[in-house]
């Protein structure tokens, strides 16, 4: 039995092994399932067989069974845990399958594998290790990760790796645990020391020591231990080891300072560690917070701000923030304290509640000290934010001294009643109700409050101030002895000396009670200094300083503030440092500090008038003007700075400002200083007058001068200045005409009846009363030399003035001897003042002493004091050409211009020897002194030069004449200066003549008749006759010209004439006033009296001209004929005569004439435009109308800048060759360009030109009709034609809008432009004026007609009618109209015949009216009656003919083709009819090219010979053409492709349609689509 089991089992055994090797070969060639099935086999055969389950493992594993798989797995775990395969296949198992539980188990089955190859295989055990960390890594498992690399080092320990590999595991394992620091295990302290144990094993493992490695590490360490709190000692330890190795690195005492903050720790190693750092790191973060913290603890608050402060700025700590604000608040510096606490709010951590409970309660009181209503605010909703605030009655009394800020006394009387009631031995409830009863005036019982308080807390500082400021402010008891206060000041001082308020208060004691400076400033100063922001304190101390002269320390005050200051603040610092610099004269520092101050507040006038006089006295007096206009707008009340505004503009020369600026002053009181400043400027604005010689506007502003000048003087007579200014403008009238200088002066001041306000004083009475006025200041201030010097000008101005009532000659002797005793008196007292010599010796040359070596002795004299003195040379050369020293004066005269150019007396003593010596730049300077000032002598010089050049007519052609006379534009700044002389020296009667001479060159009549008037009326009064005679010629000739023609008669007639040029105004006059005859006797007489052969040719023309008006043509054409025989003829009666047979139709006369005219050579101007238009008008005389465009263009491109030609031509082209009319309306724009007054007429010129080419605004919408006759109109609106011209615009655009098939936008304008035009109509001729009324009547018709108001225009006829009832014009529009609605009515049924027979009747009534045919033409038409519609085209074509209109030639035959072509196209083609079209068409083209002609030929040859290859040619060469019109083009586009597609000829039909495409001719290719479509 034995030996069979035996036998059984090794063949069971020879079994399990074949099965086995069979599975392992199944599962190297990857046959998972075959393997497991051997498997199966061997366990059936071996239940407990280790390779089978394991072969299993795998292949269930491959077989994504892992379930399976891992129950085989650990199946042979569990038969033999020490085997390996079996745990490899497990870990692999896990790591490969993605399932949680296995996840979990993974971190088991490696740490079996780890023990498994700790003894077999090294690196697998390291691998395993490896995986292993990393999972506890992952999941931070510290503790498990720290015994696993342990467990890693001593197998390394154990291989006796080097030690540098050993360094290298431990700094390993010191980076993997680093982060256990922060985590919060219940293992955590063994990990953390498992982490001291590897910093420590690889410290002792590093080498070199110190080196860079050794110092990272310990680096490390030592944040390690900063983090750990237990490990004090070996932090600071660590940290000491590491200053020792490396004494410079900052780390190590970095941490220990951030350990010592912390915990609070202030002992003597933390701040040798805090100074330490400071040492090596002076801006570190950490230092700054140490060392400021310990000054906190020691009471040495300014020293803490300043480092926590410095601190925070590097880094951000609530504990530092929470001691800044402590220190800031012990400073009293309570918003600052306040921001700190927020600060330290925001960076405060969640978790450190007793802090942030901290920051709130300090940031509450901090708001509620500060006071204002925005902290209190703050401060009630920082209480919100305290736990359980209501149970503290500390924060309760804060709560009711907020409400007590808001201004809520009854809420905080309200809280305090609670405190006291519930804690009546709390002080903070007592200080509450006494602040609360002091704000409601109750001072005795706030009294007893704040004493209760004290008596509560008697070491308390703050309720001994309150103490004492409230006996400060009490009543009048109190204010006598302020002993009281003083008393609780002191002890307030001494309870707390860093309340900076109380010693503010007592500075206010010492300074208003005990009068002790020095203290009061030291309080002040000690105050400031506690409390930077203490305003008040710090600008007393600065005044207190200033006072006592101690300068550097009120600087260095203002210095310190003012470094500290930002932008915005500090504005007490910044203005009193302004002032002083302002007060020491440095002014750009003080408008710098100034303007700081204001950026503190901008609403302070009294600092914008500081830095208004900071700018004044640096001279910036735009600046200037603007600080004081802002302080005035600030402060209206303010006087100052409207006064200094109105100083400033009377400075800078804006005299009328300053003037306003001055009486809005002297209206509200009588400011002397204001006074005075407008009596300045309105005397300087007088003398401004006086120099443009505007006498008048000068006069009343020197009376207003003398006005404002006396209420100052009523006020203040002891001002010497103002009496000098009275003097100043009394004097002042001396320049003006006397019969102008009539001023009304204060009755005091003029020493006459003093019940009247005022008394009128003529010139001399004036300069007595400034004669008075020097004589009172000079008994003020009798030392001053220019008083004097005032005084005798006034004298030597008395003595100009003509006085027939006191003594004449020997007053003006004595006079001058007086004003020639005060210049000396003057000189004497100074004689170094160059003015008063000059003086002395203008006074010395005066006619009535006339001591000219004294003169030139003064005049000597006032150049040596002063060499650079233009108006001393000037009167020394004046005396010298006084004394006929013709060289001396030039030389003189030379200095004088060479020191000052612009000084216009000089210039006229040149003008004056130039004069004398005969040469030829005298009329130059002349005009060069009229151009530099208006000087009488200057003015009237020019004036006579310039009117003798007028008189001489031989030199008419010469260089000079053109140069003086009319590049230099003499006449009219001639007629300006000598009208601005006339107006001051008024008994001039040459100036008169002279000025009335200028005036009728430059066509002023009216200006011209006055002045000769004048010098009339003052020639009457002299005995001169002859100038007389000459006044009167030239005054009726200015009656003539005005159109006096009676009254120039009489005149003429008052005086014997004997001219040729009086005589021959004497003619004109009677001329004019309609007597012929005795005109022509005039005329007579004067060819008589001629003895130039010229003067009789002008003579004999004008005498023709007066027979042809009496209707003696024979007689014209002989008196004319007689002047082109003259030795000398004129273009003027050549002129004449080829007008009189155009006048008369006698084309050969006309052109006799203008052959002779044109033989007389080049000619320029007006003549060349008359010349023009006679020959054009010649042309059209002879039916030669393309000749007439021709002409006109020649002209003007042999004379382009003639802007009369380029109107004329714009003028002619609408008329005589409208196919021109672009080119018209391009030199109408031309015209209008080149002159103003012929651009006027030319725009509209223009206007019909683009009328005539149709150009409306939707072909061009900027240049068009319509556009350019609103500019006509705009330009002259008084012109008719312009309406007109408007009016047909007004229709092209409307039937433009038809045609294009929109609505017309100017509809229903034709009754009132019709209107307009008959009410501009009365100022032109009446013949004419009534053919442009019937014009506009036909166009107003027509429109309404256009737009089927057919009623409206009936009605329109109708109304004429009623007022001109036999207007035949008007008869045939109503019969048009009348026609129109009958038409319409009948809706195609024919007219009866007595209707047509009417319609004939009536516009046999218009014979001459072509428009009127043409209308007749086609009623007939319409009606079919085609033989009576040729008959009316060909009688209008017979008037057109006759009355040589070419363009209405050319419409009677383009119409009359146009008749006959349409029973052609409609096929009826007989032989007269297009016989008749082709003799029309024929015409036209021998008129002219016509497009219309050539497409009505190819229309016919269409007709008649559809097929043939000319059609196709007369078709094509149309279609092709750039020059026609595009309707022409289109449609004979259309015929063509009819042509074309009818011979099928395909290929021109692509051209064609080609070219449509190009010339967007969209009709024609849809109409292709039609002909292909049919044929289709």
């Amino acid at each position: 039995m034995r030996e069979l089991l035996i036998a059984n089992y090794k063949m069971s055994n020879k079994e399990v092994k074949a099965a086995l090797k069979s599975a392992r070969e199944a599962i190297k060639n990857k046959e998972f399932k075959e393997a497991l099935k051997h498997c199966k086999a061997v366990l059936k055969l071996e239940k407990n067989n280790y390779n089978a389950w394991v072969f299993i493992g795998l292949a269930a594993s491959e077989l994504e069974q892992p379930d399976q798989s891992q129950t085989a797995y650990k199946k042979a775990v569990e038969l033999e845990p020490e085997q390996l395969l079996a745990w490899q296949g497990l870990a692999n198992l896990y790591e490969k399958t993605d399932q949680w539980d296995f996840k979990v188990e993974l971190p088991n089955i490696y740490q079996k594998l780890v023990e498994l190859y700790a003894s077999s295989d090294k690196n697998k055990c390291y691998e395993m290790i490896s995986k292993l960390s990393e999972i506890y890594q992952s999941e931070k498992e510290y503790l498990k990760l720290a015994k696993v690399w342990l467990q890693l080092i001593q197998v390394k320990e154990e291989e006796a790796v080097d030690k540098k590999e050993l360094l290298q595991l431990w700094q390993q394992m010191t980076q993997l645990l680093s982060d256990c620091i922060n985590e919060e295990e219940q293992d955590n302290n063994e990990t953390q020391q498992h982490l001291i144990t590897a910093f420590e094993k690889a410290m002792v493992l590093m080498d070199p020591v110190p080196g860079e490695e050794h110092k990272k590490l310990s680096a490390d360490y030592v944040k390690c231990l900063s983090k750990l709190p237990q490990e004090e000692a070996k932090l600071k330890q660590a940290c000491e080891s590491m200053l020792t190795l490396y004494p410079n690195q900052s780390y190590p005492l970095e941490v220990l300072c951030s350990y010592y903050l912390k915990t609070g720790v202030q002992d003597e190693d933390a701040v040798g560690c805090f100074s330490r750092l400071l040492d090596l790191a002076p801006n570190s973060g950490l230092g700054h917070l140490g060392l400021g913290t310990k000054a906190l603890q020691e009471g040495r608050f300014k020293d803490a701000t300043k480092d926590l402060a410095q601190g925070l700025k590097k880094m951000s700590s609530s504990t530092g923030w929470c001691s800044l604000a402590e220190a800031q608040f012990k400073m009293q510096r309570y918003s600052d304290s306040a921001m700190s606490c927020s600060q330290g709010l925001t960076v405060c951590v969640s978790g450190d509640k007793e802090l942030r409970v901290k920051l709130l309660r300090l940031k509450l009181e901090a708001l509620v000290r500060s006071g204002g209503e925005a902290a209190a605010d703050q401060a009630l909703e920082t209480l919100s934010q305290i736990p359980d605030a209501e149970k503290d009655p500390v924060l309760v009394a804060l709560r009711g001294r907020a409400y007590l800020n808001r201004g809520q006394v009854d809420e905080a009387l309200k809280v305090s009643s609670e405190l006291v009631a519930s804690n009546p031995s709390l002080a903070q409830g007592l200080v509450l109700r006494g602040l609360a009863q002091l704000a409601q005036g109750q001072q005795q019982l706030a009294e007893e409050s704040f004493l209760k308080a004290a008596s509560q807390s008697p070491d308390c500082g703050e309720y001994y101030f309150l103490l004492g400021k409230l006996y400060w402010d009490m009543g009048e008891e109190t204010r006598k002895d302020r002993s009281k206060a003083h008393t609780h000041l002191l002890k307030a001082a001494k309870f707390d000396p860093h309340l900076g308020c109380v010693f503010r208060y007592l500075g206010h004691y010492y300074r208003e009670v005990a009068n002790d400076h020095g203290r009061a400033r030291g309080c002040y100063k000690k105050a400031f200094e506690m409390d930077d922001d203490d305003a008040e304190s710090g600008a007393a101390s600065v005044d207190l300083s200033m006072e006592q002269d101690d300068m550097d320390t009120a600087l260095a005050i203002l210095q310190s503030v003012i470094e500290k200051a930002t932008p915005g603040s500090a504005k007490w610092a910044w203005m009193r440092r302004g002032l002083y610099y302002l007060k020491v004269g440095e002014h750009q520092q003080a408008v710098a500090d100034l303007q700081a101050a204001l950026r503190a507040d901008p609403e302070d006038w009294v600092c914008w008038e500081c830095l208004g006089e900071a700018y004044l006295n640096r001279r910036s007096f735009t600046a200037a003007l603007k600080a004081f206009g802002k302080a005035h707008q600030l402060q209206p009340s303010s006087i100052y700075s409207v006064y200094q505004a109105a100083a400033i503009k009377q400075t800078l020369g804006k005299f009328k400002e300053a003037v306003a600026e001055y009486l809005q002053i002297t209206a509200q009181q009588d400011y002397v200083p204001a006074l005075k400043g407008l009596g300045e400027c309105q005397l300087s604005l007088a003398k401004g007058l006086m120099e443009d010689c505007r006498d008048g506007g000068a006069i009343d502003l020197i009376q207003q001068a003398i006005q404002n000048l006396f209420r100052a003087v009523v006020l203040r007579p002891d001002l010497s200045c103002l009496w000098k200014l009275l003097g100043d403008a009394c004097t002042a009238v001396s320049t003006v005409s006397s019969n102008r200088a009539q001023v009304l002066v204060p009755a005091l001041l003029a020493g006459l009846d003093s019940n009247t306000q005022s008394h009128a004083l003529n010139q001399a009475q004036t300069l007595k009363v400034g004669e008075r006025c020097y004589v009172r200041a000079l008994k003020l201030m009798s030392e001053v030399p220019s008083l004097w010097y005032d005084l005798g000008l006034n004298y030597y101005r008395q003595s100009s003035v003509p006085r027939p009532d006191e003594g004449g000659q020997d007053s003006q002797s004595l006079l001058l001897e007086k004003a020639q005793q005060c210049l000396k008196k003057a000189i004497m007292m100074d004689s170094g003042t160059h003015s008063y010599w000059n003086a002395l010796g203008v006074i010395s040359m005066s006619k009535g002493l006339e001591n000219f070596a004294l003169a030139q002795h003064c005049f000597i004299k006032s150049i040596q004091v002063e060499p650079n003195n233009v108006v001393a040379w000037t009167n020394l050369g004046t005396l010298y050409l006084k004394k006929d020293n013709i060289e001396l004066a030039h030389e003189a005269f030379k200095i004088a211009q060479s020191l000052e150019p612009l000084y216009v007396n000089c210039w006229i003593g040149q003008a004056l020897i130039a004069e004398r010596v005969g040469s030829y730049d005298t009329m130059d300077l002349f005009r060069h002194t009229t151009e530099l000032s208006t000087h009488m002598e200057g003015v009237k010089g020019y004036a006579f030069w310039v009117c003798s050049t007028l008189l001489d007519k031989s030199n008419r052609d010469s260089e000079l004449y053109r140069y003086n006379i009319v590049q230099m534009n003499a006449i009219s700044a001639a007629q300006v200066a000598l009208s601005k002389y006339t107006e001051r020296i008024q008994s001039d009667p040459d100036a008169f003549i002279m000025l009335g001479y200028m005036n009728e060159h430059l066509q002023l009549k009216r200006q011209a008749l006055q002045a000769y008037k004048r010098a009339v009326e003052l020639l009457q009064s002299m005995s001169s006759t002859e100038q007389l005679a000459f006044a009167l010629c030239s005054y009726g000739r200015a009656l003539c010209t005005s159109g006096q023609s009676e009254e120039a008669v009489r005149v003429y007639n008052s005086i014997p004439l004997q001219e040729v040029s009086d005589l021959a105004g004497l003619a004109l006059a009677y001329c004019r006033a309609g007597l012929i005859p005795e005109s022509i006797n005039a005329y007579e007489r004067a060819l008589a009296v001629a003895s130039i052969e010229k003067e009789k040719a002008y003579i004999l023309t004008a005498v023709a001209l007066l027979q042809h008006r009496q209707g003696n043509l024979d007689s014209a054409k002989t008196l004319l004929f007689k002047c082109s025989m003259l030795k000398e003829p004129i273009a003027e009666s050549l002129l004449c005569l080829c007008a009189l047979g155009l006048v008369h139709s006698d084309a050969t006369l006309a052109a006799a004439a203008l052959t002779e005219l044109l033989k007389q050579g080049s000619a320029s101007g007006k003549v060349t435009e008359q010349r023009c238009l006679l020959t054009c008008a010649l042309l059209a005389l002879q039916g030669n109308y393309s000749a007439v465009q021709r002409e006109a263009s020649r002209a003007v491109h042999s004379n382009p800048g003639n802007p009369s030609l380029w109107a004329l031509l714009s003028r002619l082209i609408p008329q005589y060759y409208p196919r021109k009319a672009n080119g018209g309306a391009m030199a109408g724009h031309v015209a209008c360009l080149s002159s103003m007054t012929q651009g006027k007429r030319a725009l509209l010129y223009s206007g019909v030109n683009q009328l005539a080419s149709g150009r409306h605004s939707e072909e061009n919408s900027h240049r068009n009709a319509l556009k350019t006759m609103q500019r006509a109109v705009l330009l002259c609106p008084d012109d008719p034609a312009t309406w007109a011209g408007l009016m047909a615009a007004c229709h092209t655009e409307n039937t433009s809008c038809y045609l294009s098939g929109s609505a017309p936008c100017r509809r229903g304008l034709e009754q009132t432009l019709m209107s307009v035009v008959s009410e501009k109509g009365v100022c032109i001729e009446r013949p004419l004026a009534q053919t442009l009324e019937a014009w506009v009547l036909q166009q107003a018709v027509t429109g309404l007609t256009l737009g089927g108001q057919l009623e409206q225009a009936e009605a329109l006829c109708t109304q004429v009618l009623n007022v001109s009832p036999e207007h035949p014009t008007v008869m045939l529009s109503l019969r048009q109209v009348q026609c129109q609605r009958l038409l319409l009515a009948g809706g195609g049924t024919a007219l009866p015949d007595s209707v047509l027979e009417q319609l004939n009747n009536t516009v046999m009534m218009n014979p001459t009216n072509l428009g009127a045919w043409h209308w007749l033409a086609e009623v007939y038409r319409s009606q079919g009656l085609l033989v009576q519609a040729v008959l009316a085209y060909r009688q209008s074509l017979q008037l057109a003919s006759q009355l040589g209109l070419h363009s209405s030639q050319v419409a009677s035959l383009l119409r009359l083709a146009l008749l006959a072509l349409e029973p052609c196209l409609a096929g009826v083609p007989r032989k007269d009819w297009t016989d008749m079209i082709l003799e029309a068409t024929t015409e036209v083209l021998k008129l002219g090219s016509s497009p219309m002609a050539l497409l009505f030929q190819a229309l016919l040859q269409y007709v008649t010979k559809m097929a043939a290859r000319e059609t196709r040619r007369l078709l094509e060469r149309l279609v092709y053409s750039q020059d026609f019109p595009v309707t022409v083009v289109q449609v004979a586009s259309w015929y063509l492709l009819r042509h074309l597609h009818a011979k099928n000829d395909q290929e021109l039909m692509n051209v064609l349609l080609q070219h449509a495409k190009m010339n967007g001719d969209q009709r024609l290719l849809e109409f292709h689509s039609l002909l292909a479509s049919s044929s289709t």
